[in-house]
């Protein structure tokens, strides 16, 4: 009787379960998440969701966002050019985890190499790039966390190119998008990491076909980049961006534990960016808005630029008010002054309160006025006024 009683009970158990709806076991797969979420507007930098943002997690290849930065800086000050090659060391070809393969004495251009870390996440394409920016690897690691505190990411520390599991190797969702943010200052990077499948060494016997690790570039409208990220310290993470009606947000997951869980969370963190905001663009990247006249710079009239995209991010059904801005210049300016020099801020005012500022950096560079042009300037304005 007891054997019976207990078969019946489980009969009955199986019955009950096949009588719930299948939301209900959806919804029990999907009752665990990520370690650490965060969602931000890109032109403001402002916080528009997330959970454990500034715990620090290993970030794993979702490191190479600092490696891509760092090689765009140097396309961008003219150090490195898209066609130059690259010899790979037998220290980069030995890298492990994801790679392109290179064999020790390769040579690949610069673009093909970028082309390998956005979209295949190679590690020995990361450390050639490496190398040949700073020598040794070591050496570029000394510039990742230079720049990680110039951008103000304060639990952030990189002890390689790679995102290889290291210890004290680690960063937060809320600094990797901060990461980001900057990286996209370089608006061109997102022609790499969009990119969801291609070739390497195409024209040659043993062409090298990659395919985006971010699968969303594909499947969600929108998404450009930037990076995924995968070891089992780490487990499954993605730093992902999308642009839509001209608002880029960015979206951070660490933690996750499958690939499917951190593509699901990382879409509904832009759903509900894109269904709940939007932005007014007041001014683009590198637009000008002031002129610079120094009294004793050699050139007049330099173009004051805006360091980033400014914008005013809405939500949706709100109501504008009124909008000012004021130019407000640094205290003391001594030249020379370089390109890209910040000069001062620009102060965005919604119904009299500041809602934003922006760096105003020089478009170009402002040398000294030469002894001889100060006196030829005194006597011409002599002149003028006689």
């Amino acid at each position: 009787m007891k054997k019976m009683s207990l078969i019946s009970l489980l009969i009955a158990f199986v019955i009950s379960l096949m009588a719930l709806p299948p939301q209900t076991f959806a919804a029990k797969q999907e009752e665990k998440t990520a370690k650490s979420s965060i969602l931000i507007e890109r032109d403001t930098g402002r916080v528009l969701a997330g959970e454990n943002m500034e715990e620090q997690l290993p970030p794993a290849s979702m490191t190479k966002i600092m490696t891509m930065l760092l090689i765009m800086e140097e396309i961008e000050a003219g150090k490195l050019r898209y066609d130059e090659k690259v010899r790979a060391s037998e220290y980069a070809a030995s890298m492990g985890g994801s790679q392109i393969f290179l064999e020790p004495g390769e040579e690949m251009t610069v673009k093909d190499l970028l082309k390998g870390i956005a979209v295949a996440s190679g590690n020995d394409a990361s450390v050639a790039m490496a190398e040949k920016i700073a020598g040794t690897e070591d050496g570029f690691v000394r510039k990742m966390n230079e720049k990680a505190r110039e951008i103000g990411l304060t639990h952030t520390k990189f002890q390689n190119a790679t995102g290889l599991p290291a210890a004290d190797h680690y960063s937060t969702a809320k600094d990797m998008a901060m990461m980001a943010r900057a990286l996209l200052k370089h608006e061109e990077i997102t022609e790499f990491t969009s990119i969801y499948e291609d070739y390497l060494r195409k024209d040659s016997d043993d062409p090298f076909w990659l395919v985006n690790t971010n699968k969303l570039v594909k499947f969600y409208p929108g998404v450009d980049g930037l990076k995924t990220g995968f070891t089992k310290e780490a487990r499954y993470c993605l730093t992902a961006t999308a642009k839509k009606d001209g608002m880029r947000v960015i979206a951070v997951v660490m933690g996750a534990e499958t690939p499917k869980q951190r593509n699901n969370e990382v879409s509904k963190l832009l759903d509900y960016g894109f269904n709940q905001y939007t932005v007014k663009q007041l001014y683009k990247q590198d637009q000008t808005v002031a002129k610079l006249d120094m009294l004793k710079a050699r050139n007049k009239d330099v173009p004051v630029v805006t360091g980033t995209p400014v914008s005013l991010l809405v939500k949706k059904g709100e109501k504008l008010e009124e909008l000012s801005t004021n130019i407000v210049y640094k205290a003391e300016l001594s030249l020379p002054l370089k390109a890209g020099d910040q000069v001062g801020v620009l102060e965005v005012k919604a119904g009299g309160k500041r809602i934003s500022t922006t760096p105003l950096v020089l478009k170009e560079d402002v040398p000294k006025a030469s002894y001889w042009l100060l006196i030829k300037r005194s006597f011409d304005d002599v002149v003028k006024f006689r």
